[in-house]
């Protein structure tokens, strides 16, 4: 009896906080009963996820700017129909119920209209990452098999070794609806050559399968159901985003954290602006240029700014934007305080993973009174430091970090799963709780190293590399060594005249003996995938023809 009733409080907290948390950030607001009955009515048929998102979008502002690119502006009744065109045309070249459909795009309304069109038909939608070699490509695309891959014309080479049932080009070098002979049917050609008329909803709504980053190995599927409004209340109780607000979406769409606001955006019924490629100036001008409320990016992109010459960063104020949302990867040496001090403290950082989604945010008074954290659990999470036997590790120690929420994935399309101990899955990765429960990260639990008898995570020495002036960017890998069974070794990208000495000088004033790299290799840059991630695997194969 006591659980029962010790279970309705949490429901009944749970669901309070909720409210509150919907409240502010303005999601709940008066509607006409008719159009409260449309929307009840639609997200009945069509669910929470994309197709059902953007139909009450539809609904409620039909005239409103929904989304911004490179080709200028759709409002959200725009946005709706052109879907519901794609997916009478992607039907009528057989993609149904429980099929996949593979998107290599960057992020254009391209990208969007595939999306949604896909949902609508209760496929899956995969996305593939547009920086992928062919081989990997060729290897994913073996395994999942779509029946159709909607992809930009730049990737065209890259699947001319995959054997792929059918091609739509979402986006061609002469403009999005000029193919040339030969090339497959543009998604711009779908559209404006059918109907555009509200489709049926299907039996089954699709999932969203998004690879992980294949840094060290081949790229997994990690499929998602649609995640509810419980996904966005999650991230909104501890990052400030509100209704209407404008959003750059800077990071990769095909990535975990760009889809996430993607997602957030038909629930705040946010304006979405996207360009194509990054640039750093580019990306602080049309964050302006459109008086964008948040800026959503990978923390390399971060770094990519920071490096601009300070005449120009003078020149760039982000007045307007309340809210730099970063995520995908750990924010190197003292990259959150730069940042802020250029900026405002306006940042928030999220840990998390493909696997578990979010597990704990950074806001600015994280940042500010330690740097390094990964923050705090959002609402409904839960995030334990276990030991090697699943038991919980005291305050300040380290080991392995389990999540429970609503958001773990279902185990990865082509078999397998992570480590579920108590209903909590393991993110991968090693870290430990301070007295004020604020995470921090240490590193992968596959990538410490044993260095003459001592544990050493490559990350802790990352970040005092980051630290060094005379430091742009820096990674380290653990490499045989026949005398301490491993040693590691630093790839360093300088910003001026620096030594091998001066950097093992630095690591050994702030960190332990036994951590300080015995070798260093001097890069004009690290290996990066699009998410902004260092590819260690080519680190690796780089040290391997080095030590030839």
């Amino acid at each position: 009896m006591a659980d029962a009733v010790d279970r309705l409080r949490a429901g009944v907290s749970s669901c309070v906080t909720s409210v509150r948390v919907l409240a502010g950030t303005g999601v709940v607001r008066p509607y006409s009963p008719g159009t409260l009955a449309r929307i009840a009515w639609t997200v009945k048929r069509w669910g929470t996820g994309p197709a059902g998102g953007f139909a009450t979008l539809a609904l409620r502002y039909p005239d409103r700017v929904g989304l911004v690119d490179d080709l200028g502006s759709l409002t959200f009744g725009e946005v709706h129909a052109r879907s519901n065109a794609l997916a009478r045309a992607l039907r009528e070249r057989g993609v149904g119920e429980g099929d996949s459909v593979a998107v290599m795009c960057r992020n254009h309304r391209g990208f969007v209209d595939t999306s949604l069109a896909v949902a609508k038909l209760g496929a899956d939608v995969l996305y593939l990452n547009t920086a992928f070699a062919g081989p990997q490509l060729v290897e994913v695309l073996e395994r999942e098999r779509p029946a159709c891959v909607v992809h930009d014309e730049e990737f065209a080479g890259l699947l001319e070794g995959a054997e792929v049932a059918d091609r739509v080009l979402a986006w061609t070098d002469g403009g999005p609806d000029r193919a040339a002979d030969g090339q497959p049917d543009t998604v711009e050609g779908l559209i404006a050559s059918t109907d555009r008329d509200d489709l049926d909803p299907p039996t089954r709504h699709g999932r969203v399968v998004i690879l992980t980053s294949g840094t060290t190995g081949t790229p997994k599927g990690a499929p998602r159901n649609e995640a509810g409004v419980d996904a966005a209340v999650s991230l909104l109780s501890r990052m400030p985003l509100k209704h209407g607000w404008r959003t750059h979406i800077a990071a990769p769409l095909f990535h975990t954290w760009g889809y996430a606001h993607l997602a957030l955006g038909m629930l705040l019924g946010s304006t979405v602006v996207l360009t194509r490629r990054f640039d750093p100036e580019g990306c602080l001008e049309v964050t302006e240029r459109h008086d964008c409320d948040s800026l959503v990016v990978i923390p390399v992109m971060l770094q990519r700014i920071l490096q601009l010459p300070d005449e120009t960063l003078d020149a760039h104020h982000l007045s307007r934007v309340k809210a730099v949302a970063a995520s995908g990867s750990t924010l190197p040496g003292d990259l959150a305080t730069e940042w802020m001090d250029r900026f405002g403290d306006t940042l928030y950082n999220v840990y998390g993973s493909t696997e578990v989604a979010y597990a704990s945010v950074a806001d600015p008074v994280d940042l500010r009174e330690a740097p390094g954290t990964a923050g705090r659990p959002p609402h409904a999470t839960v995030v334990r430091i276990l030991d090697e036997d699943g038991r919980d590790v005291p305050a300040g120690g380290s080991g392995r970090i389990f999540v429970g929420n609503g958001l773990l994935f279902e185990g990865y399309t082509g078999g397998g799963h992570k480590e579920l101990v108590d209903g909590l899955m393991s993110s991968g990765d090693v870290g430990r709780l301070d007295e004020s429960g604020r995470l921090f990260i240490e590193g992968r639990d596959d990538e410490m190293i044993v260095s003459g008898g001592e544990n050493v995570f490559p990350q802790e020495v990352e970040d005092c590399l980051a630290r060094h002036d005379a430091v742009v960017e820096a990674a380290a890998i653990g490499v045989d060594d026949e005398e301490y069974g491993t040693r590691l070794r630093a790839f360093v990208v300088g910003s001026g005249e620096v030594t091998e000495d001066d950097l093992k000088e630095h690591v050994k004033a702030n960190l332990a003996r036994y951590k300080v790299p015995r070798e260093f290799v001097f890069l004009d840059e690290l290996p990066r995938n699009a998410t902004g991630k260092v590819l260690k695997r080519d680190l690796a194969q780089h040290d391997a023809s080095s030590d030839a």
